[in-house]
């Protein structure tokens, strides 16, 4: 009963919010509360909050985990994660606690609790927002990124002072852990494509990272971080964050559900809820705010806040462990701000469109190295997206046109390619900054190969609004997409599998000297 139960509603609460343009997860937050309220009057059995505790943990170590092998460890260094964590961790835990304490007469330790309860912003729906928008690797996403593992980080230093939670000597160990980077990287090597690199990956986040970490007074979720840190360098690191993907995602279902079920709230945690949830742009201000100081660019500050602008279920586990009779007002003010926060980061590029010029204000006149403009040079042939399609057709046009520039939004990617001696070059194609006066008079084609058809919606528009007349060529991979392509500007799409299976046809008929038709043969 209960997998029927959760599973039911998760379903139908999900797909109810994404016909109104939200994302599921507000729709699990929803079945989270439905099931608390009529759950029990279904024969829903008592264990279930604890099944779900259990499943949701599995969610988030694995979310972590792939966000680790997304990462690298200088991004944590950079000073405007240092600085804008830590500098909005100060501000906003003494503005929450001075208001806590005088408005809500609450004593001055619970007022500073509370408050750095509500400081911190939520790693799983930011995780999950870029994950979903395939940003996690775009400046402004592992900037984001960097902050919530610094006020993770945080967090366990928190518990660790008012729970009386200390670790282990044996934590001391954990310094050691690079050593195995070698031995990781070869098991990685070893264990082929099939079930065995799903278990492997599950092996490190949950029993090494997770299991390993809590047995020496660690953070299990820091465990899995740095479990998945430890293989972010590797070349099949996404092949492995891809073969996690569907696990982590059921799991997280379980995450949301939980949420909702900390407990049907009364009239004062609901008031307690919507005051924080009003003040949550001052949040997202703040860190906007914040970054403009660190010379970071109007977009990507923007960008950044608004990923960070939900509160944080380590607020929750902050208040399990040392406020539990605050746990379920904190549930509530963290799930308005998901459902706040979610349509705001999905038409998140189009706010900034429209509030460019008032932004552009504050934008520093010197701005951060990652951030310098970019000049194309004398190029011919322009490939946006180095990922294995973009470089695959980078390697095949090189050998007969030299002018041939590639950009990519991940600055590691393209410090990997120019090291193999491809010219690449870093800008977001989604920055309207990176587009204006660029010039594309050389240009004779586009080859379109990010992930996100979005990405290649907004490259194909700024083309074509700069004046590019030349052929725009781009796959995709529902057909749904290509009509969408087709209307910003592309002027050859094709459907990615069905291109492929042409050309396995292609090749099994030059094999068996079978002569096809025109229409059906490929180019070689």
């Amino acid at each position: 009963m209960f997998e029927v139960i959760c599973i039911t509603f998760a379903f139908f609460f999900g797909l109810a919010v994404r016909q109104v343009g939200l994302p599921p997860l507000v729709g699990f937050l929803a079945a989270g509360f439905a099931i608390n309220a009529f759950g029990p009057g279904l024969g829903l059995p008592e264990e279930t909050g604890d099944i779900l505790k259990y499943v949701s943990h599995l969610g988030v170590l694995l979310l972590l985990f792939a966000v680790g092998l997304k990462l690298r460890l200088g991004q944590i260094a950079q000073p405007q994660v240092l600085g804008g964590s830590l500098i909005h961790f100060a501000i906003t835990t003494a503005v929450f606690s001075v208001g806590l304490a005088l408005f809500m007469q609450l004593d001055w330790n619970t007022s500073l609790l509370l408050a750095i309860a509500l400081s911190f912003s939520s790693t799983v729906f930011s995780a999950k927002i870029l994950e979903s928008k395939r940003d996690i690797g775009a400046f402004y996403g592992r900037t984001a990124i960097g902050i919530l593992i610094v006020q993770d980080i945080i967090a366990l230093v928190v518990l660790g002072i008012w729970g009386g939670q200390a670790p282990s000597i044996w934590a001391l160990g954990v310094f050691a852990i690079p050593l195995l980077r070698p031995a990781l990287h070869w098991l990685l090597d070893f264990t082929g494509h099939d079930e065995l690199l799903v278990l492997m990956g599950m092996l490190l986040a949950l029993v090494v990272g997770g299991m390993g970490f809590e047995s020496v007074g660690l953070s299990s979720e820091i465990g899995a971080l740095v479990m998945g840190l430890m293989l972010s360098t590797h070349k099949r690191a996404k092949e492995l964050s891809e073969a996690l993907w569907a696990l982590k995602e059921i799991f997280l279902v379980g995450f949301f559900l939980q949420i909702g079920m900390s407990g049907l709230p009364g009239w004062h945690d609901l008031a307690f809820a919507l005051v924080f949830a009003l003040i949550l742009p001052l949040k997202g201000a703040l860190f906007f705010f914040l970054l403009i100081l660190f010379r970071l660019r109007s977009r990507t500050a923007f960008m950044a806040a608004a990923s960070l602008t939900a509160y944080s279920e380590f607020g929750l586990i902050v208040a399990a462990g040392v406020l539990p009779e605050w746990l379920v007002p904190l549930a509530v003010a963290v799930s308005l701000s998901f459902v706040i926060a979610a349509p705001i980061n999905r038409i998140a590029q189009q706010v900034f469109e429209r509030m460019e010029e008032r932004l552009q204000r504050f934008e520093p006149s010197r701005v951060h190295r990652d951030e310098l403009p970019t000049d194309l040079g004398n190029a011919r042939i322009l490939i946006l997206g180095m990922g294995r399609t973009g470089t695959a057709a980078y390697d095949h046009l090189i050998p007969s046109c030299d002018r041939i520039v590639a950009i990519d939004a991940d600055t590691y990617k393209v410090e990997a390619h120019r090291e193999a001696g491809r010219n690449v070059l870093f800008a977001d194609v989604e920055d309207a900054g990176f587009w204006r006066g660029l010039n594309v008079a050389q240009l004779e084609a586009v080859i379109l190969a990010m992930d996100g058809v979005e990405a290649k919606e907004c490259a194909a528009n700024a083309l074509r609004r700069n004046g590019f007349t030349g052929p725009i060529i781009s796959h995709a991979m529902f057909e749904e997409h290509i009509e969408r392509l087709k209307g910003a500007g592309a002027t050859h799409t094709y459907l990615t599998m069905n291109q492929a299976g042409m050309g396995l046809a292609d090749h099994a008929a030059r094999a068996i000297d079978l002569d096809l038709s025109p229409s059906q043969a490929l180019e070689p």
